[in-house]
């Protein structure tokens, strides 16, 4: 039976940006949260991709991937993902391609559907909605460039090379992940009941590729470490008011202090958001925690838990993600970089 100490653990980082902090700054945090994800024993170490949102610096996941692998030595590093709609298949192929010459055996590459927050973000990348429906032939094209190229194109040097491809379950992505063989990523946020049964499809309708002999699945989710519920519950305000401003705004602000955030100043609708974002996380004590992750990892029997959590106290949340480490037993929480060991894929 999967159990806590038997799944491997990951982080996406998103590069949010606190008030007062500026874009580079928030990348460079970045770089430093994959050398101590890797000095922690995290199994891998993924970055995101969101266009023209104030509150997020990641805009460009295979450039910042690139800085993250620099920066570590044996930690996989990915994307959480690329939104193939965004981009050309032979672009992205080729983008992974360089990536995987330079750091051979640790690249992964994590493909999304979703295009651009608003019109505007999506005239400026040349896309619209639409886009988004041909997926399963870009998706296609994609893969082709890494076997024998298409239409006498060649995407090199990713012809050839083996990139493991993962693919986030929005909407129809876990019916997806099962045609394409591809392991699959999806949200515990979504509701645990629709999560559970997208799951159990996927694994009942998996088709077995060249990119994928057997079914996994990665579930992500919010993992906060504290000493009391009261303190996790405050590290999760920000990003809870975060997506209410955003629902309500049409714009994803910087993070902000908790002690700003007045939930009886919010507008009814604000206060809704609010309170359904600060549900669905997994807060509070080890022991809690622990119990939590059990009871997740009981329910989708998980391969893997990928965590991805913002606050507005980048100290606070370094702290969670070491103590994380040491609940779940990576065994590296404690012990400098240069003496973790190596994983496998």
């Amino acid at each position: 039976m999967t159990s806590l100490h038997s799944v491997r653990f990951s982080i996406l980082d998103r590069s949010r940006v606190r008030q007062g902090q500026s874009h580079p700054a928030a990348l460079r945090d970045t770089v430093e949260f994959g050398q101590l994800a890797e000095r922690w024993g995290y199994h891998r170490f993924w970055v995101s991709e969101h266009h023209s949102v104030p509150g997020v610096a990641g805009s460009a996941p295979t450039v910042l991937a690139a800085a993250v692998a620099a920066a570590t030595d044996r930690i996989r590093v990915g994307t959480g993902g690329v939104m193939l709609p965004n981009h050309q298949p032979l672009v992205v192929a080729e983008q992974f391609g360089v990536l995987e010459s330079l750091y051979p055996g640790r690249i992964d590459m994590g493909l999304g559907r979703s295009v651009g927050f608003t019109g505007g973000v999506r005239r400026a990348l040349g896309h619209d909605k639409d886009d988004a429906e041909d997926f399963d032939a870009q998706l296609t094209e994609l893969l082709d460039y890494f076997a024998t190229g298409r239409d006498g194109v060649h995407g090199w040097p990713a012809e050839g090379l083996r990139v493991p491809a993962y693919l986030l379950a929005i909407g129809s992505g876990a019916d997806r992940a099962a045609r394409f063989g591809l392991p699959l990523v999806i949200a515990a946020a979504h509701g645990e009941e629709a999560m559970v049964r997208s799951i159990e499809q996927y694994r009942n309708d998996f088709r077995p590729t060249a990119w994928g002999v057997a079914p996994y699945v990665i579930v992500s989710g919010s993992v906060v470490v504290a000493d009391t519920a009261e303190e996790a519950r405050r590290l999760l305000m920000p990003e809870a008011w975060s997506a209410a401003y955003s629902r309500t705004r049409g714009e994803f602000p910087v993070l902000m202090p908790p002690d700003s955030i007045d939930p009886g100043a919010m507008t009814e609708r604000e206060r809704r958001i609010f309170d359904e974002s600060m549900r669905g996380h997994l807060a509070g004590t080890e022991d809690t925690v622990a119990d939590g992750l059990e009871r997740l990892i009981g329910r989708t029997g998980a391969d893997e838990i990928l965590v991805h959590t913002s606050t507005f106290d980048r100290a606070a949340r370094m702290e969670s993600h070491r103590r994380l480490a040491r609940l779940v037993g990576l065994g590296a929480a404690d012990r400098p970089a240069e003496a973790t060991d190596s994983v496998p894929r």
